[in-house]
């Protein structure tokens, strides 16, 4: 599954960097994923990153995005070759 950015957002900034498949932009009110880019760091890192630096704890899996591992390492390799 791709990660959803919940309104408990504060617009701290630190998640945006730590994409590395600029997944991650400001939205018209908070941050937001985009689901086509997000690969939860598969491919990149063991954990998310940007989960790992939340402050508030505001992202989560998004149950309108379910992907297996084998599903965001595809993606990652497309999005990698790209």
């Amino acid at each position: 599954m791709s990660l959803l950015i919940t309104d408990e957002c504060i617009n701290c900034d630190v998640c945006e960097p730590e994409c590395p498949n600029e997944a991650i932009s400001q939205g018209d009110e908070i941050y937001e994923i985009d689901p086509n880019l997000c690969t939860e760091c598969v491919g990149h890192y063991d954990e998310p990153q940007c989960i790992e630096v939340c402050p508030v704890d505001c992202i989560i899996k998004d149950p309108d995005n379910e992907e297996t591992e084998d599903q965001l390492l595809a993606k990652y390799r497309i999005l990698q070759s790209a």
